[in-house]
């Protein structure tokens, strides 16, 4: 049986999905398992993808899950940008012991 692919979770801003779609395509033709947002939630009372403060919570905490998963973190901090859902991501991969890596230079 072959060797089980690497796995890494996607962590940053959902403003910056292009980020995520090419990092999730780079990836996984390099034979990596990505786990990557599946729902971007914007604040905007309008959108359509608009949640409920629940609804992110329990978004958030999928999110965490994903984190446990996964052999390492891929942080995508475009343009140096890491906020503070980002950020405790970071920490909370980091207590359990994470690889973490970035996409730009810090």
């Amino acid at each position: 049986m072959d060797k089980m692919p690497p796995i890494v979770v996607l962590c940053g801003s959902t403003r910056f999905m292009d980020a995520f779609h090419e990092a999730n395509r780079r990836l996984s033709l390099a034979g990596e398992i990505v786990l990557t947002v599946e729902l971007v939630i914007y604040d905007g009372a309008t959108d359509p993808q608009r949640a409920e403060p629940e609804q992110k919570q329990r978004l958030d905490e999928l999110h965490l899950r994903k984190i446990d998963l996964a052999d390492y973190v891929m942080v995508l901090n475009i343009g140096g940008y890491i906020g503070d859902s980002t950020r405790s991501e970071i920490e909370y991969a980091e207590a359990l012991g994470k690889r973490i890596e970035y996409l730009e230079k810090r």
